[in-house]
């Protein structure tokens, strides 16, 4: 196995890798928890614009996500984990923007196949790329640019690739690697510590509580290919 890591969604991955796509804060956790609740399907959108078109041709769909990580004038729900419980999303299509990882998602379309991961479901993320030929792990980033919570992300999962025999490939899988946690305490540091944590954190209330359940590793066993 042949494991690249992008930092920052300024390119798409190989047509025929499979990709990996990360935003822990919050897009990935939040759309693994709801395919973990049932959802059917998600349907990435670049902006807010795009989401209400595709509601016109989907109009069982629920329309999800945030910008600046506040729900959307007009969306029936936000991009945390805890809004998307059974009873709401079961059987659901979900239109989903956000400021990151939707945006990831789009770049990462032409890919073989899409996997969501977080940390939440990263040891069920190394099982299922057991004998994926090539993978590219697509960091969400903030605002373009670097994320620690994604990389630290994409470290994780390229040590214990590595552990397997998966060869890392470029400065950016071998930078990535050295940020990897140790362990699930080293997790919540890194992912409570981050820019992007701390703004969440200290915009209070249910985004403190996000930020929480975003660093917990190994929560779900449930990997969305989207």
């Amino acid at each position: 196995m042949r494991v690249s890591v992008l930092l920052a969604p300024e390119a798409g991955p190989r047509p025929r890798d499979t990709a990996v796509v990360v935003d822990v804060l919050r897009a990935t956790t939040t759309l693994t928890v709801a395919f973990e609740h049932g959802a059917a399907r998600v349907i990435p959108a670049a902006g807010a614009e795009e989401a209400f078109a595709l509601r016109q041709r989907h109009p069982e769909a629920l329309l999800c996500g945030e910008r600046d990580g506040r729900m959307i004038a007009g969306f029936d729900r936000g991009n945390s984990p805890f809004e998307y419980p059974p009873e709401v999303v079961a059987g659901r299509t979900l239109v989903f923007a956000s400021t990151n990882g939707a945006l990831a998602l789009l770049r990462a379309a032409g890919a073989r196949r899409r996997l969501l991961a977080a940390f939440i479901n990263a040891p069920a993320v190394v099982e299922a790329l057991r004998g994926a030929g090539a993978v590219t792990i697509v960091c969400s980033g903030k605002l373009g640019g670097f994320a620690l919570e994604d990389a630290a992300c994409a470290g994780w999962l390229c040590a214990r690739l590595g552990e397997r025999g998966a060869r890392l490939e470029g400065a950016a899988a071998r930078l990535a690697r050295r940020l990897a946690p140790r362990d699930a305490a080293e997790v919540r540091t890194v992912v409570q510590g981050s820019s992007h944590g701390r703004m969440l954190r200290e915009m209070g209330g249910e985004f403190a509580r996000d930020v929480d359940y975003c660093a917990g590793l190994g929560t779900l066993a449930r990997v969305p290919e989207v």
